[in-house]
């Protein structure tokens, strides 16, 4: 799902020598330092010609109301390192706009997103952008990035520059952030921003290729089921 920050300009975005040194201890296994690369590099380059033309037929769908149909935005990868991230739009034009005027007529909202840096109820979605949240599916286009090196199918969720001031753990600094992950399939809709230092620090611990799997047979769960967004 696309998040757009606001409400924490008086808070200096962190950066990564603000955070604490020491984050949990992880493995190092062969799978860690390059087994799981690879994988997803095979298993995405198997899977585009296949997935290619259904990403064409949801471009297609998105830009019928005439604006692009790819949203970029920049955020936090390894090691703190910056990159820009692709998504398909799931959001009006003046998006940015529309949500500080909601967020001001409305004090409920305005708690829901300063908890969880997302709303359940979003005014700014497209009809056919709410389907394509709760199916997972805007986040079809980050297989370019798990291609470039700057994601992996399976990691944390990727975090806005801003964010990193209300982030409180280490471990996603030690990962590649993910098209899906621990967090994604576990409390995704229930719980606070902070609380998925938590989910990092637990993948990163337990970080195998047995533990991806599981991730990824919940994940076809949770795209079947249509809960995220």
């Amino acid at each position: 799902m696309t998040v757009h920050v606001t409400n924490v300009a008086s808070r200096s975005a962190a950066n990564v020598d603000s955070l604490p040194i020491s984050g949990p201890i992880k493995s190092n296994s062969l799978y860690r330092s390059g087994i799981k690369r690879i994988i997803d590099l095979a298993l995405v380059l198997c899977a585009l010609p296949f997935v290619a033309p259904f990403l064409a037929l949801i471009a297609l769908a998105i830009a019928s109301d005439g604006h692009s149909p790819i949203f970029r935005q920049e955020r936090v990868g390894r090691d703190g390192r910056r990159f820009t991230m692709w998504k398909f739009r799931t959001m009006v034009p003046q998006a940015e706009a529309l949500l500080e005027s909601h967020l001001s007529e409305n004090t409920d909202a305005r708690r829901e997103w300063n908890a969880k840096q997302k709303l359940a109820i979003d005014p700014r979605c497209t009809r056919i952008g709410r389907a394509l949240r709760r199916t997972s599916l805007d986040e079809l286009p980050q297989i370019i990035n798990v291609l470039a090196g700057d994601m992996s199918l399976i990691g944390p969720r990727p975090m806005l520059p801003l964010q990193q001031a209300l982030y409180p753990g280490r471990s996603y600094y030690n990962l590649r952030p993910g098209m899906t992950g621990l967090w994604q399939v576990s409390k995704r809709n229930q719980s606070a921003f902070a609380e998925r230092a938590f989910y990092d620090d637990s993948y990163d611990m337990t970080l195998s290729a047995w533990q991806d799997l599981k991730i990824l047979f919940k994940t076809v769960s949770v795209v079947f089921r249509g809960t995220g967004f």
